[in-house]
């Protein structure tokens, strides 16, 4: 009698730990859509097969504790975005644009590529025949569509700007001088002042008033200067090598961006 209650009380124990098991496994297979799910919806919501549009694209992002897809696609004259539930496939938000044609730009209306190496062209103080464009592709960065425009000088600096595509303002800017260096005056470590001079050359207009700090550091046992322009609604950052004059970091972005 009491092998058979024992019995009864192992299969007791082992339906409990299957069930469990079941219902944990049955927890864990809640996934999200896939990316291609998330387009599909919104190609539908759309009323446009895929055949339809151009740089299509799905990044995955949270607002509000909501975890969904972003959803961005454009036609020969609107551009669409649409906010898809990760879990539940709907959509949640969209919007839609028409593309500007023209210089001027319109409330809602998205610049074209060529506005955007113009905008970037201005702000790096260069002309179209001065530079050898890498790329200007229509890209998306945290959540907006923005225009990354690319392009290196005759001298090999290279330029890297994010470009709103809908307001034309610079999200952001990478400049890459790594393999450029100028002779010293002085013929060894160059100056504070000449460090200046060469951080404000960078930026077309702004002079040395605009240099909002700036300080000499040591990083093993070499001279580094490094500082801070605000210019034309910008903040530049920079670190420049004493010695060879190389600037080492440049960091560009709107001022009060957040």
């Amino acid at each position: 009698m009491m092998k058979k209650i024992i019995s009864l009380l192992c299969v007791i124990a082992l339906a409990a730990m299957m069930i469990t098991g079941c219902s944990q496994q049955k927890g864990s297979q809640a996934e999200y859509v896939s990316a291609d799910a998330a387009k599909l919806t919104a190609l539908e919501a759309s009323g446009l097969k895929e055949s339809e549009v151009e740089n299509l694209t799905a990044d995955l992002s949270t607002k509000n504790g909501v975890d969904y897809y972003q959803v961005a696609f454009k036609t020969a004259d609107k551009s669409y975005t649409y906010d898809v539930d990760a879990l539940t496939g709907t959509v949640i938000e969209s919007h839609t644009y028409n593309n500007g044609g023209n210089n001027q730009q319109t409330s809602g209306d998205m610049i074209t590529e060529d506005e955007a190496k113009t905008i970037a062209l201005e702000k790096a103080g260069k002309t179209n025949d001065e530079v050898t464009f890498i790329q200007s592709k229509l890209d998306m960065d945290d959540g907006r569509q923005v225009y990354d425009v690319e392009f290196y000088t005759a001298d090999y600096k290279e330029y890297d700007y994010e470009i709103d595509a809908y307001t034309g303002e610079v999200v952001s800017f990478d400049y890459d001088a790594e393999h450029y260096s100028q002779t010293n005056t002085s013929g060894g470590t160059m100056t504070a002042d000449e460090a200046k001079e060469l951080a404000l050359s960078q930026v077309p207009g702004a002079t040395a008033s605009d240099i909002r700090e700036f300080e000499t550091d040591y990083d093993d046992g070499r001279t580094e200067y490094e500082g801070k322009i605000v210019y034309d609604g910008m903040e530049y950052e920079f670190e420049i090598d004493g010695y060879s004059g190389a600037i080492r970091n440049w960091e560009s972005e709107p001022v009060g961006r957040w």
